[in-house]
This record gives structure tokens, C-alpha cells and sequence, in this order.
């Protein structure tokens, strides 16, 4: 399998891509095979709704190929506190981004592929894809012990997690994509899928855990080249067509107009948080103060990523009520945000008594709600 990154494919791909739907659904039909070269999440789930959104599928199924730096990427009706540890997410620099897809949560890194497949809503059919993958894979490696379960992942070895599902149907077409893990960190991936909030509920649509394993540590020869050669070259077979992978930047507004937009709001703190279904946080913080442990009750209803109830419960002598009262009123309807919060409370601190135990008591009592977020 060759790259055909030639500046010949990429305005062919141009062409086609900026043509008139009129004239895109005449002049194109069978398959194509894209590669991104950016390793931007947001970019490339991008990608997939500019396809998906403003590509004729008609006639034309297409293989999109993409692969990550870090980053942790949600269901569309996921909740990220219930997910992954975001606290670890923005110790280790690594991205949260909410695909428009349904499905669970998915850690992505270079050792990790993506694939997406897109047909026109009939041809819709994720079993088939799967089985694709799983022959690209045995071709290459004819020992490896992969397949296809009910529920729509690859095992390997009959019990080992290397691939997940999620999809998305439109009124006429759909894609499907799924991940491959060849040399993921697992270390990193079991850390930041582990969610470390107490007390929350949640209607919002949960992951279902399972144990992973690279396609490396089955075989040390695999590398992602390799697999994404050998499952575009089946792809190619199965749909009869050249065995060309198109390199495209995710960022050239030439090839994809308004493709800067999306990846824009794929960003945004509305979407990647204030889509989270309403869930509630009924905990209780240990607070370590002087020698003693205080117990202090909260309650909270968070509704589109912002604080709609809260209700802070602690002693009246540890803390005036009137200055629990203020955090309380500055935190409804404020975003459920650490740096929102700390801003928030570091307002107040300004307005409260010159007193240094209470300043004390009043940052353990907002360090440990930051804590919950």
C-alpha cells in the first residue's frame, strides 16, 4: 500500500469535495479512502460531520482514516464527570471532546486508529465493517485469535477489548466508527477512564468497562502503518477500487469549506460540557481542619453544565452563614468549572472580614468544592 499524498490527488479531492451536489452526485460513485494528517481530535471528528453533513454518499462510500494525541473523547449523551477523571485530564495537558455519535467513552492516542465508514443510510451496516477489520487483520497476521461479538466490538484471544462502536444515522446517510488499539498507553487509559466523583447520578448514558490490550503486546512486528495499509487495502478489494489513501488537512477551508467552524465549536465549553445531560451530586466532604474532621453536606442539581440548585450544609459556628449564603447564591446558575468556581470564590474572599481563620476555613471550604468538579 502506497500513500498517494501527490499534489495531483489532493485538488482532485478538492474538485470533488467543492463541486455543486447537483454535479457531485453525477460525476462520482464507489469508494474512497481518506487520511487525515492532523492529530487534533477536534479537528478530525470535525472531519467526519463536514463528510457526513455536505458529502454526496448517494453512489460513494468512503474510509476515513484518523489518529489522535491524546485525548478523551465522550458520547454524545455522556456525562464527562461520570466518565473520566477530569482533574488528571488537565494535570496531563490531555483533551476531553464530545463526538456527535452515540456510545462510550474511548481514549485516544497515537497508538490507537480510528476508522469511520460512510455509506448512504441503506448501506448502513457495522457488522460488515467489522468483519472487514477483522479480515485486513488476519491477512496480515494469520495467528491472530480476532472477532466480531453481538455487541458490535473486536475481541482478541476471546476476551480482550481492541475495538469499540459508536454511529451516527442521518435522514440519508451514516458512518460508523470504531477504534483499534495497537500500542495505546494502558496505564494512561485505565487512569483517566476511572471517574473519581462521589455522589453523582446521572441518567446521562454510561460506558460499559472492559479489559483491553494492544495488538502489539500480541505481536511486537504490528504498527499502526501496518494496519492502517492493510485495513485500507481490504477496504479497496471489498469496494473494487484503487489502492489510494488521500492525505487531507483537516484545517484547509479550500478542500472543506466552513470546516474551521466546526472544529471551532467542536471546542467549546457549551458543547463538550453544557450538552451533559441534567445530573444531580448529593456528597459529603471530609474537611481536614486543625487536628478535626469536618463533615460538610452538599447538594447540587447541575442542569446544561451550569449549578441550577446548590445547598452547602455546615455548622453555623465553623463558617457565618451569611457568607455560605453568598457562595451559595454566586454559585447557582454559574458553570460547574473549577476555574469558574475558584474566580468565584476568590471575588468573595475580597469582601470578606479580615480575619485570617475565617480566610483560612473559607479556602478549605472552596479548595475541597473545586474538588468536586
Amino acid at each position: 500500500m502506497v500513500l498517494q499524498p501527490s499534489l495531483k490527488n489532493c485538488l482532485q479531492l478538492s474538485c470533488i469535495l467543492r463541486a455543486p451536489k447537483a454535479s457531485f452526485r453525477s460525476t462520482t460513485s464507489g469508494g474512497l479512502i481518506i487520511q487525515s494528517v492532523s492529530n487534533d481530535v477536534y479537528q478530525n471528528l470535525a472531519v467526519e460531520d463536514w463528510i457526513h453533513d455536505h458529502m454526496n454518499l448517494e453512489n460513494r462510500q468512503v474510509l476515513f482514516l484518523w489518529r489522535n494525541s491524546p485525548a478523551v473523547v465522550i458520547g454524545r449523551h455522556q456525562n464527562p464527570w461520570q466518565e473520566c477523571n477530569l482533574r488528571l485530564l488537565r494535570q496531563k495537558n490531555i483533551k476531553l471532546a464530545r463526538r456527535r455519535s452515540g456510545g462510550g467513552t474511548v481514549y485516544h492516542d497515537l497508538g490507537n486508529i480510528n476508522l469511520t465508514f460512510f455509506t448512504n443510510k441503506k448501506k448502513y451496516e457495522r457488522m460488515e465493517n467489522l468483519k472487514l477489520v477483522v479480515k485486513a487483520l488476519k491477512a496480515l497476521r494469520p495467528q491472530l485469535d480476532v472477532h466480531v461479538t453481538d455487541r458490535y466490538d473486536i475481541l482478541l484471544d476471546r476476551q480482550y477489548k481492541i475495538s469499540g462502536t459508536a454511529a451516527k444515522l442521518g435522514r440519508t446517510t451514516a458512518y460508523h466508527h470504531c477504534t483499534l488499539l495497537c500500542n495505546a498507553d494502558k496505564f494512561v487509559l485505565s487512569s483517566v477512564l476511572k471517574s473519581p466523583y462521589k455522589g453523582l447520578k446521572s441518567n446521562a448514558t454510561p460506558s460499559v468497562p472492559a479489559s483491553v490490550k494492544n495488538l502489539f503486546e500480541e505481536d511486537p512486528s504490528l504498527t499502526c502503518e501496518m494496519l492502517l495499509d492493510a485495513i485500507a487495502e481490504e477496504y479497496a478489494t471489498q469496494h473494487h477500487i484503487d489502492h489510494h489513501i488521500t492525505l487531507i488537512n483537516p484545517a484547509d477551508e479550500t478542500v472543506l469549506p466552513g470546516i474551521n467552524n466546526k472544529t471551532k465549536e467542536l471546542q467549546t465549553w457549551e458543547w463538550v460540557y453544557g450538552k451533559t445531560p441534567k445530573f444531580s451530586i448529593s456528597t459529603c466532604l471530609n474537611m481536614v481542619y486543625k487536628d478535626s474532621v469536618l463533615d460538610v453536606k452538599v447538594d447540587m442539581d447541575v442542569k446544561h453544565g451550569r449549578i441550577e440548585v446548590c445547598n452547602i450544609d455546615l455548622p453555623e459556628q465553623w463558617l457565618p452563614p451569611a457568607l455560605c449564603g453568598e457562595l451559595v447564591k454566586s454559585l447557582t446558575g454559574s458553570k460547574f468549572c473549577p476555574n469558574e468556581t475558584t474566580t468565584l470564590a476568590t471575588t468573595l474572599l475580597r469582601v470578606c472580614p479580615q480575619d485570617n481563620e475565617l480566610h483560612s476555613r473559607w479556602n478549605l471550604l472552596c479548595e475541597n468544592m473545586v474538588m468536586l468538579m
